[in-house]
């Protein structure tokens, strides 16, 4: 199926984001998750930029992407959380450009995935974040990256971890080698949508 994708704008607070009515869908997730890796794979063309050194993603990221005859929609690159350099500044700015983005949501159809890293369930600082998205105003669900990086009996033991751990049924990915990717687009798809006031 063709995917059309595009890079549209970097946004530093809320003047920024893009004013439109194209639903958006939001990656949350740690530094280095692998949010960047897993829209390329998503759209299947390097569209966002990609390190290895975790923090380098401090703006909010916007590509619009439109798979076959489905409407386009906005995938969301968030900031990182949970990295040391930048120590609290880091941990503020995050929160500040959050804050503002998900303040939209009353306005705009807005989803977010909470994306953990497959090999690390139930980190502290992605719970933390899980209850935070659960008090938006907009529909939420997990995805578990980096999932080849793991061993089937591994791969089952995580996922029963995250989904005991985040009361929630956890979507297991990987941009690597494709899996899960269809799964993902067919979520995305079926997001339960908010009427924009």
């Amino acid at each position: 199926m063709n995917i059309a994708a595009e890079f549209v704008t970097s946004a530093a607070g809320a003047g920024d984001f893009p004013r439109d009515r194209i639903p958006e869908v939001a990656l949350v997730g740690r530094s280095n998750v692998g949010k960047s890796s897993l829209i390329n794979a998503l759209v299947r063309k390097p569209v966002a930029r990609t390190s290895a050194a975790p923090g380098k993603t401090r703006l909010a990221n916007f590509y619009r992407a439109q798979r076959g005859s489905a409407p386009a929609c906005y995938l969301v690159d968030l900031p990182g959380y949970g990295y040391a350099r930048g120590g609290d500044s880091a941990a503020q700015e995050f929160n500040r450009l959050a804050g503002a983005y998900f303040a939209r949501a009353s306005e705009k159809e807005i989803a977010v995935l909470l994306l953990v890293d497959s090999r690390h369930p139930g980190l502290e600082s992605d719970r933390i974040t899980w209850e935070w998205l659960r008090s938006q105003p907009c529909p939420s669900g997990i995805i578990g990256t980096k999932v080849d990086k793991l061993t089937q009996a591994e791969r089952l033991r995580h996922a029963r971890e995250m989904e005991s751990l985040f009361e929630t049924p956890v979507l297991l990915v990987s941009a690597q080698n494709g899996q899960g990717l269809e799964e993902l687009w067919k979520l995305i798809a079926r997001l339960p949508s908010r009427t924009a006031a």
